[in-house]
């Protein structure tokens, strides 16, 4: 009986050799007779040339400019007074969120990046140019700020800080 099933194993795989694959060998070889890989030449390596800094006198545009209490001009601002807490933030992330009145004297509500509520009054400073809080409606509020130029003078802006709703 184990004779007979390996006889029958062996015939079986001999049967399946043979001819039966030629058409697609066939077929194989005559499709990629035509094609060919064609690979672009590398690009040039062009060659380095070194770069010679000079500026070496020229005020690094990385590093904040100090303020000078002796820039030109007749105009500056006072950097002996004590600085009030909303000049640490740049006027433009402040909001005026509202605006109410304490025995007769106008004031405007703000609110800092970190959520701070603060209320300010006409004489208040605001932001970091020295921005001086001139007038304040139910809208906004008008600031008088002084910054300085490159080349050391200082001058006079207007701005001013809008309710967000």
């Amino acid at each position: 009986m184990k004779r007979l099933a390996s006889m029958v194993i062996v015939l079986s795989l001999t049967g399946c050799g043979g001819g039966g694959m030629d058409d697609l060998q066939t077929f194989v070889n005559e499709t990629g007779k035509d094609m060919q890989g064609k690979i672009d030449p590398l690009p040039e390596v062009k060659a380095f040339e070194p770069f010679t800094y000079n500026a070496f006198d020229l005020p690094d545009p990385f590093k904040p400019r100090k303020l000078s209490s002796g820039g030109g001009g007749g105009m500056q601002p006072d950097l002996n007074r004590p600085k009030e807490p909303l000049e640490a933030f740049s006027l433009e992330t402040l909001k005026m969120v509202g605006m109410l009145s304490k025995s007769g004297v106008i004031h405007a509500v703000i609110l800092t990046p970190d959520k701070a509520i603060y209320h300010v009054k006409k004489g208040n400073y605001v932001g970091q140019n020295f921005g001086l809080v001139t007038k304040i409606n139910e809208n906004e509020i008008s600031l008088r700020e002084i910054v300085q130029d490159s080349a050391g003078d200082w001058s006079e802006r207007t701005s001013t800080l809008i309710l967000q709703e």
